[in-house]
């Protein structure tokens, strides 16, 4: 098991923070399974790849490794849809592969995050194929059905589904189940306590496998609300209702409590759940201490800003959400900070600027507002080199479930499809998911292959990759393994108190951090211009900790900035 190594006491704590606690202070890395590194030579990422670049991982100076869903599966949805919780998918290796993974993080004191979809299952697992077969099936109700003969059942929202409705006929029993994702992702139903007691019993099998961690997909849709009112126009109008009408459903903490009873308080483990309702108060529902359900907050509100490509993010939208969300879990709960993942495009593509000229620069300076903020970084693969969107411009280009579908979804209401193109390119879901760019060699080192890797790799490989950036001492690597090691030695950027400055100001973003006697003082520069920021008196004469760029210009109290420039002072 990983040892937790800090130099600064628990009574250093501000009286207002909850006690220390060994998931608070992780630096997450989260790693797409598919698109790692292939050993196999099939073109897709595989768990002795991970192995494989382990001592890599290591020297990043991440503390923690959350990998997408490596269970069976037959990939509809690229993992989510798991047809069985106890196996290895295997494209992606054994369950011997998992243990010697497992074995070797724990070696290097590194923990791991089990990424656990338990909303739905695959529509070929065995209890849904048990479940469809009849109506009297002792598995019948490990589902949502809606009899047929009781007329068409009430609307509800699907992200996946080509027509945007959760409910799919099944002739088998003339009857229609739930899908809040595609149809071959039939909804669990957490209403029967036999599910509940199932899903437990697979978190027991990870558990005490020595997993650290679970991330709850989708969890926030668990309890449904039977017997599914009709909630009118508003409803149906906008999938932007969804979680105020279809999340957070009446029974979510008893079943959370019972969860944390059976399971969380009995392992040395913490949960984290995909979203936290739609307000602060579900979120604090979710997360603090003495709920005894979830740990960790994981919201959506920064990376649900700036979806169209007519309307990016402000960044005074964006201090703003940041400085509501630490002022709310100042003194209880805890967050995750994050800007990209998975279901994201690049970090650098949609916060930063993927110009040539400031790719490199804007990625560092993101990564240094990843690494100083309160709560638990989540750092995504790739963004440690300052990886970027692929933008595919043709659909046919797509391998994301969730992009066809929504393209067919927008051809049938007769949408503006060059400008649905637009809005794809820059913010689907593949962004992200491009190989990892390990070299300049073929297939940017991700595979031997042959034939092409499962998703394009992006033309940049050349220049971006980690052979090229582990040799130049000013990369946007080596700046990044910098703050990982700041952020480790320091509390202060755990645990220590926010305050956000110039928060009228449109380019820089300007806060500090500051516990007991320890303080920090963070300039970042969103601007592809020069700028300049006053330094506060109490910082003068301060060390530069980590800055993004060869040197800085102070003249007197006025420190100018170059273009996406970021500072992190230490006094």
């Amino acid at each position: 098991m990983p040892s937790d190594k800090n130099s600064v006491s628990t009574d250093q704590l501000s009286q207002n923070q909850d006690a220390r606690s060994w998931w608070k202070e992780q630096i997450i890395y989260q790693i797409y399974p598919r698109s790692f590194k292939d050993t196999s030579g099939n073109g897709v990422g595989d768990l002795r790849g991970i192995i494989e670049k382990l001592d890599y991982i290591k020297r990043l100076g991440v503390t923690c490794v959350w990998i997408n869903p490596i269970y069976a599966s037959p990939n509809d949805d690229n993992g989510y849809d798991i047809s069985d919780y106890r196996a290895i998918m295997p494209e992606f290796g054994t369950m011997e592969d998992f243990d010697e993974l497992l074995a070797g993080l724990h070696k290097r004191d590194i923990r791991f995050v089990m990424d656990l979809v338990v909303n739905h299952s695959s529509d070929e697992h065995e209890w849904f194929e048990q479940s469809r077969s009849s109506r009297d099936n002792p598995y019948r109700d490990y589902y949502h059905w809606w009899p047929a003969e009781k007329g068409e059942p009430p609307f509800r929202w699907s992200y996946f589904d080509e027509k945007g409705d959760a409910w799919q006929y099944d002739k088998q029993t003339d009857a229609y189940y739930l899908h809040y994702f595609t149809t071959k992702q039939p909804d669990l139903n957490w209403e029967n306590p036999k599910v509940r007691q199932e899903v437990f019993d697979i978190m027991k099998f990870w558990a005490n496998k020595g997993v650290d961690g679970f991330r709850l997909d989708a969890f926030q849709f668990v309890s449904k609300d039977i017997p599914y009112p009709d909630y009118g126009e508003e409803h149906r109008s906008d999938i932007k209702h969804i979680i105020k009408y279809q999340g957070m459903g009446p029974n979510i903490h008893e079943y959370l409590r019972e969860m944390y009873d059976e399971v969380l308080s009995q392992y040395d483990v913490f949960a984290v759940s995909e979203g936290v309702g739609s307000s602060f108060e579900d979120a604090h529902n979710l997360v603090d201490e003495d709920r005894k359900e979830l740990q960790m907050a994981y919201h959506f509100e920064c990376v649900d800003m700036g979806k169209d490509v007519d309307n990016l993010y402000k960044l005074k939208d964006f201090k703003a959400l940041h400085t509501r969300w630490d002022a709310s879990f100042a003194q209880k709960g805890w967050i995750s900070i994050f800007l990209a993942n998975h279901d994201l495009p690049r970090m650098v593509s949609k916060f930063g600027d993927d110009r040539e000229a400031f790719r490199a620069q804007s990625a560092k300076m993101l990564n240094t507002f990843l690494l100083t903020m309160r709560g638990t970084p989540y750092c995504y693969f790739g963004d440690e080199l300052g990886m970027s969107n692929i933008n595919f411009t043709h659909i046919e280009h797509y391998q994301d479930v969730a992009a066809r579908n929504a393209y067919k979804k927008a051809q049938s209401n007769g949408e503006d499809m060059q400008k649905f193109m637009q809005n794809l390119t820059a913010f689907s879901r593949d962004n992200s998911r491009t190989p990892m760019q390990w070299s300049n060699s073929k297939n940017a080192g991700f595979t031997h292959a042959e034939s092409a890797p499962w998703l394009t790799i992006n033309d940049n490989y050349v220049s971006v990759n980690v052979k090229e950036q582990e040799k130049d001492s000013a990369s946007v690597l080596n700046h990044f393994k910098a703050l990982t090691q700041l952020r480790r030695k320091n509390l202060a950027l755990v645990y220590g108190d926010y305050e956000l400055l110039l928060p009228e100001h449109e380019t820089l973003y300007v806060y500090t951090r500051c516990l007991e006697q320890e303080k920090f003082l963070v300039v970042l520069s969103f601007s592809d211009k020069p700028e300049s920021f006053e330094l506060p008196a109490e910082f003068a004469g301060a060390t530069v900790a980590v800055n993004n760029a060869y040197a800085y210009a102070l003249e007197g109290s006025l420190l100018k900035l170059e273009p996406y420039q970021s500072i992190v002072f230490q006094w």
